[in-house]
Order: structure tokens, then sequence, then C-alpha cells
């Protein structure tokens, strides 16, 4: 049977196909600290001619219109050029987005109908380890094929930028372990793995336990190599064209994503909370602000952009979108793009998204190289990755503590796990390991439940770790992100009220006032 180091030997000989076959001169994104682009439809501007107008005003360099979508082409070529050509005219790049797979149900909002909900008769539809049938999110012939004569086809138009949507993937959602279940792809499967019938039933039933078994590693790696070959296939057919991919809410090897295989491309990360009931959640901000930090290990942030979206297009207000600017700045995501499905944005909300922008490109041109640290880890391993559900503990990111993102649990501070990961508990050469309480807990991991009130105990346990760093004093829902390299620390209140603050380092004391879902850089402290 091919092992995993097999699997990743032929990862590694296409990555050097694919890197040989890129144009010398492929377009990069520049080296200023922050830019703002806007996803957009042809539908939306025809709707709101306007709206180029006023997304310039506020501050977005680059539009971003709808290209291939799962065998159509909703939107002439011909047509896109012409809005191209407007967006160019007001000083403003424009690039593609292409749908290359399909969403599950409507996940576009198309307010005409002029999008088909699922791909074509002639692409097949896939099946689910229950054996339920279900359209996009799969790879079978023509899929591929279509695709790459798509990418020609936008090329030789004169489009040298182009993201794929976060349908391209090989699960349906988050937490999912993904992959086609049908009678090819499980012959095409125990064929290169050397499973027989029984072993299949075996995978079957470890991926519904979620067990990381070896043949669920297998499989999971197995759904990788598809979608990167998949992606380089379409790379390699316009070496002209800059291809990203764009990452659902902690996507990852479970979805079909091998997160190593993107690391040099343009790469959104994957946010979550698109409208007021979620991003209103104290849990909706942190786990937002948790799977931009996880993506964030993996791609230059020079490259990274964010999912900074409202879905549908009125169902996030001004405010909580404003606000969606933060997560950004923390985790030093350098691209912010908008979206909302096909509709636009309300018009409205540019006057508050205008000056939030321009606020959050001069903070982050303060913090932008800069890693923040602090004694609270945050953590999500192979585990998680593999075969986890994505509900990560991430209110510790709220208790007024400096984090920093790590690979592994380092010899210091609180690591912590999500029940994947503390179900096969990470080596740990000193970093105290927190998760909640669940039956058959690890002896070398602390429960803690993932409330306000436990985290803030956690933060009084700290000691002299907590000392000897900024933090703020008071037990409120706030993030503290400590850039020591930088000497400042940035606080983002995450409730609705005003809030008088304490930000204190050893005896020394400074007073924040941060109104709602307000962020504020304090400078000048010491490292």
């Amino acid at each position: 049977m091919p092992t995993r180091r097999d699997f990743l030997h032929t990862c590694g000989a296409l990555t050097a196909i694919a890197t040989a076959g890129r144009a010398a001169d492929e377009p990069r994104e520049t080296a200023t600290a922050r830019s703002f682009h806007l996803s957009v439809s042809p539908e939306a501007l025809e709707a709101a001619p306007e709206l180029l107008d006023a997304a310039r005003d506020a501050g977005v360099g680059r539009i971003w219109l709808c290209g291939f979508f799962y065998g159509e082409w909703p939107y002439p070529i011909e047509s896109l050029r012409e809005w191209g050509t407007r967006a160019e005219r007001r000083g403003m790049g424009w690039s593609v987005i292409n749908i290359p797979l399909g969403h599950p149900g409507d996940s576009l909002g198309s307010k005409v109908g002029r999008v088909p909900l699922t791909p074509p008769e002639r692409w097949r539809t896939a099946k689910d380890a229950e054996g339920r049938a279900f359209a996009g999110t799969s790879i079978h012939p023509p899929a591929v094929e279509e695709n790459v004569d798509a990418m020609r086809r936008l090329a030789g138009a004169g489009v040298r930028r182009v993201f794929l949507d976060d349908d391209f993937r090989l699960a349906r959602g988050p937490s999912v372990i993904g992959g086609c279940f049908c009678d090819d792809h499980r012959r095409a499967f125990q064929r290169a793995a050397g499973l027989d019938d029984a072993r299949w039933a075996g995978l079957l039933d470890a991926i519904r336990r979620r067990d990381l078994a070896e043949d669920v590693r297998t499989w999971v790696d197995y759904q990788c190599d598809q979608l990167t070959g998949a992606f380089r296939s379409m790379r390699l057919a316009a070496p002209q064209a800059d291809l990203g991919i764009m990452v659902m809410y902690l996507g990852s090897e479970k979805a079909g994503i091998r997160l190593a295989d993107y690391a040099d491309v343009p790469f959104r990360v994957g946010e979550g909370s698109f409208g007021d009931g979620e991003f209103g959640t104290l849990r909706g901000k942190t786990n937002e602000l948790f799977s931009a930090l996880f993506h964030r290990r993996f791609v230059d942030p020079r490259r990274a952009f964010s999912e900074t979206t409202a879905f549908p297009a009125d169902g996030l207000s001004a405010a909580h979108m404003a606000a969606k600017l933060v997560v950004s700045t923390i985790a030093d995501v350098r691209n912010t793009m908008m979206m909302s499905g096909l509709s636009g944005l309300p018009m409205g909300h540019w006057s508050t998204l205008g000056p939030a922008m321009k606020s959050q490109a001069a903070i982050h041109a303060r913090l932008a190289g800069h890693r923040p640290r602090g004694p609270f880890k945050h953590f999500w391993g192979v585990p998680s990755r593999y075969v986890g559900e994505d509900d990560p503990f991430s209110l510790f990111l709220a208790a007024g503590v400096p984090f920093e993102v790590v690979d592994a649990p380092p010899g210091d501070g609180v690591t912590f796990l999500s029940a994947a990961d503390a179900a096969c508990p990470p080596t740990s050469p000193g970093s105290a390991l927190v998760a909640r309480p669940s039956p058959g807990l690890d002896a070398r991991i602390r429960p803690v439940a993932e409330t306000l009130d436990a985290v803030f105990a956690l933060k009084r346990g700290l000691g002299p770790a907590l000392e000897a760093v900024p933090h703020v004093e008071q037990d409120v829902p706030v993030v503290c992100a400590w850039y020591p390299t930088a000497r400042a620390a940035l606080l983002w209140n995450l409730s609705d009220e005003r809030r008088g603050l304490t930000i204190r380092h050893g005896d020394e004391r400074r007073e924040v006032s941060l109104g709602p879902l307000a962020s504020a850089l304090v400078e000048d402290l010491r490292a």
C-alpha cells in the first residue's frame, strides 16, 4: 500500500513541475501594509452603477468580477472587460473570481436567477459516506478539463489575477471529512491504497467515528492529492495569471486542502460569521479571529486575503462589517476582500466602511511584519485538521491576555486544545494543556469550561507570566494582541458598549477608552 510518504513525494514532484511552468514576471501583491478589494458581480454593478465610485472613494483599489461558474459563464467575458475598463478609468484594478466546482445550496444569493444553483447535467453528482447524492465540491470529468479551459480563456482575454472561490474543496462544509464516495472514486482509491472491501468498510466506520486511523490519513491525503493536482493543472494552463485559492472557515486537509501546497499563491483565509446573528456573539468574533490566525500560519502576509463577507448582502450591519476589518489587522492579513455573494453591499455601508478602512490601514502600517506574542497559545493540530469538528476553544482570545500562534505546544504558557487534539494530545515540553471537559480526558490536560468566567480564572492564575506582559487589567471581553518588536499592543473591544480599560505591564498602567467594537493601538510599551 502506498504510504503517506509516497503521497508527499508525489506532491513534491508536482510542485517542481508547477513552479517550472510559472511565468517569471507573474504579478505579485505590492508591499503596502493594507489594500482593499471588492468582490462584485456585473449584476450588482448594473443595479447600482454608483457602487464603483462609492467603493473607490472608500479606499477600494481593485474589484473582482464573476468568471467561470461550475460549467457556465453567467456573464460574458466581454461584459467583464467592459466593467473592468470602467474600474480602470477610476484608477482601480480588476480581476476575476471563478467558482470551479459549485457550492452546496444557494451560497450566491442571485437576485435575478441568472446563475444556476448546480452544475450542468454533464457534470456528475457526488456521493457522501452514507451514499447520499449531492452537487458541487467534488471532482469528476469534465470539471477539471473545463476549468483548465476557462483559465486559458481568461488569460487570453488579458486577465492576470484569478481566485478560485472556496467551493474549491472536497467537503460540503466545515467539519466534514470530505471526498466523493461514489463507486468510481471508491475503486480508484482502493487500487491506489491497496484496500480490500473489508478495509473499505473499516475506513467508512473510522470516518464516521472521526478516528485518525492510518487508512483515514491515507484517504484524506488522497483527497488532497486530487485537489492539488486540479489546482496545478489550472495554474499550468495559464502561467501568466496569478491563481489563488479561497479557503473556507478552518478549511484544511479533511476538506482536501493540503494547506502547505498553497503557501506560494494568493490565499484567502477562512473566517465564517457572515450575519449579525453570528458575528454579534462573542464566540462568533473569537472563532473568526481563530480561523484567520490559523490560516496565516501557511501564507506570507503579502499574499493573504481576508474573508470580510456579508451574506446575504444586507445580513451584516455596517458596524459589524467595519469591526471585521480588525481581524485582518491583528492577523497581519494585508489584503481585505469584501464579499457579499452576487448582490452588492448596501450603499449606505460605505460611509461607515471608508473611515474604518483608513483607520485600520494606519494601524496595520505600524504593525505589519510584527508577530503577536504572549502566554496564551493558539494551536490547531493535525487531528483537528484531519478528522476534527471545526469547533475551536477560542474564547481565550477575549481574555485581554496576549497570545501567540504556535505549530506545537512550546515550553511555556497555556495551550488551548480542541476536542480532536485533546483526544490525541501533542507532546508539550512545558506548556500547560487546556481543553473543554469531556469523558476520558487525558490526565495531562486540565479541563476548563469555555466560558468567560473560566478563562478569566485562568488569566488570574498566570501570576508572574501575566505581570511580565502588557494585559488588560479588567475581566471584560477584549482582545489584547501584543507585538513586542513593535513595542505596541492592539486592543479590540468585543462588546457593544463603551469600555474603560487599563492596560497594565508590571508597574506601568495606561488608561484606554474604547467605543463599541472599536480598536486602538497602545504604543511605546517596553518589550
